[in-house]
């Protein structure tokens, strides 16, 4: 009989974690070996404001050569991106957010990285998308985008948060200023 009431126990106590597991609440595990070094944020084009050139650079105090130097690697980034989009309907394809996360695995593992955000227009309805890796350590790059008809129709992404998951539990996190 106690048999039988601890195994219903078990039971019910492993529905109410995959069930917590599929909203989103994995259990918090932070864990030393597992780190993000840094996030990298870009979007080609922001509405509303104008690339700064060397006479608006000059106006503000800044040096030339910083401006220049700043303009030059955002158009080399951009051209990265948009690279081989030759039609419109291409280069309307790759327009929005891309978002690089650089983290470190010191010993091997499988890893889930796991990119929640909100966009504009969505208020606070919380968007997923994931990255699986196999036996993985070392310095690591995930890169996720917003782009395309997603981008368009939904807005930009106003806050975001990056997950490091390891055998369903959260062992490091990125978050950005805005995310409750």
């Amino acid at each position: 009989m106690r048999f039988i009431c601890a195994v219903a126990l078990l039971l019910g106590l492993s529905s109410v974690a995959r069930a917590d597991t599929e909203r989103g609440n994995l259990p918090v595990a932070l864990n030393s070996d597992f780190e993000f070094r840094k996030a990298k944020i870009y979007n080609p084009y922001v509405r509303g404001q104008k690339a700064q050139g060397p006479a608006d650079a000059s106006k503000k105090g800044l040096s030339r050569s910083r401006s220049v130097d700043q303009e030059a690697s955002l158009n080399f980034e951009r051209s990265y991106r948009l690279h081989g989009a030759v039609t419109g309907l291409d280069q309307r394809q790759r327009f929005g957010q891309y978002f690089d996360f650089f983290w470190r695995a010191k010993r091997p593992s499988d890893m889930t990285v796991r990119f929640e955000y909100k966009q504009e227009k969505l208020k606070a309805f919380v968007q997923a998308k994931e990255q699986t890796y196999q036996n993985v350590s070392g310095t690591n790059r995930s890169e996720f985008r917003v782009v395309g008809d997603e981008y368009f129709d939904d807005g930009q992404v106003l806050a975001w948060r990056c997950l490091l998951i390891e055998h369903g539990r959260i062992v490091a996190e990125k978050r950005s200023f805005l995310w409750d």
